[in-house]
């Protein structure tokens, strides 16, 4: 019998569950800094495939803070990202997209940064354009990169 719940309890939880948005799958990572307790400062590597468009995966680079903080998940990884998508099979796009869409996030800090990959369609060029960038509650970073995959002419994108 399930237990009755309160609508701002439930909220409440329901905001603490992870994201329905896909997380990223590791690829490598490089050590650059050595630490003497922890982990050491490190790039790391990162795919995530689109939820959305079927045949396209983007390869994110980003900081990733080590030492005592970065062990205990205290600690801020710095804003610079590099992202690179490319078509790895056949495109399929099963449903419209929206012109703008965020389709990936995580957590670059304990509570208040996070790392967003947004995908926008041009029509025009029938490409999709994923762009990278972090974001804080307060204040965000104007760094960011930006990639493009060209989708055949024949496979007109589907916009909503």
């Amino acid at each position: 019998m399930p237990l009755p719940c309160r609508r701002p309890l439930c909220a409440l939880l329901l905001g603490l569950l992870p994201a329905a948005l896909p997380h990223a799958e590791p690829v490598g990572e490089v050590d650059t800094v050595f630490k003497f307790i922890g982990p050491d400062h490190k790039i790391v590597v990162e795919a995530y495939d689109d939820p959305k468009v079927q045949g396209v995966s983007c390869y994110v680079s980003r900081a990733k803070t080590g030492g005592i903080k970065g062990a205990l998940g205290l600690a801020e990884d710095k804003s610079e990202a590099s992202i690179a998508c490319r078509q790895t099979g056949p495109i399929v796009i099963p449903q419209p997209l929206k012109k703008q869409e965020e389709v990936f996030n995580e957590r670059i800090s304990l509570v208040f940064k996070k790392l967003r990959i947004v995908r926008m369609v041009d029509p025009g060029r029938n490409t999709l354009v994923y762009l990278t960038y972090a974001d804080r509650l307060i204040e965000g970073s104007p760094q960011n990169s930006v990639t493009a995959v060209p989708v055949d002419r024949a496979t007109p994108i589907p916009l909503r």
